[in-house]
């Protein structure tokens, strides 16, 4: 878990690479039912054609699909999912009835001005210009509202969540996050 910029997809693509399982994030789930032409794939298409959030009953459909792929055997690792505290407990209740449970929840930390330079850097290097960073700033209250909170369930719920500071190297930070895994 972490901000936008704060570094999840790098971050989850290597720990997924270097543990040998494979790594989602629900754009990929998304993308990947509806390639497969799933009912739960155009389910969700419709709702993404008409420019609306898909519901979370839907995402929890496609995370079960995901959890049941031969691949995701050994884990799986989450790349910025789940997104709400309903998206939580609906993880938590299906991974209940498979037997299973969550390992750990990594939350990569990086102050406010880090993650606007970054997303602002990274939008320059894309060609992108509506990143500005008045933009960046309001996707960064939106996961302050919306996504924080399933960061707080968390720790209600007494998971295991690990804090990683999220400025440094790549490698720092993978190291970090490698080493408050055990790994």
């Amino acid at each position: 878990m972490g901000p936008p910029g704060a570094g999840k997809g790098t971050q989850g693509e290597l720990l997924a690479s270097g543990l040998g399982i494979p790594r989602f994030s629900t754009g990929d789930i998304l993308r990947a039912a509806r390639e497969a032409e799933t009912e739960l794939g155009r389910h969700a298409q419709r709702y993404m054609d008409a420019g609306d959030l898909v519901p979370d009953e839907v995402i929890l459909g496609l995370i079960a699909e995901a959890l049941s792929e031969p691949e995701a055997k050994a884990g799986i690792l989450f790349d910025g999912f789940p997104r709400t505290v309903a998206q939580a407990e609906g993880l938590r209740d299906l991974l209940v009835s498979r037997g299973e449970s969550l390992d750990t929840v990594v939350n990569l930390s990086v102050p406010a001005d880090e993650l606007v330079r970054r997303i602002a850097g990274r939008a320059y290097v894309e060609g992108r210009t509506d990143d500005t960073p008045e933009t960046i700033r309001r996707r960064l209250e939106v996961y302050r509202e919306s996504t924080e909170p399933v960061l707080a369930w968390y720790r209600a719920a007494e998971s295991q969540v690990l804090d990683i500071d999220g400025v440094g190297t790549v490698e720092e930070i993978q190291a970090a996050i490698r080493s408050g895994l055990g790994r």
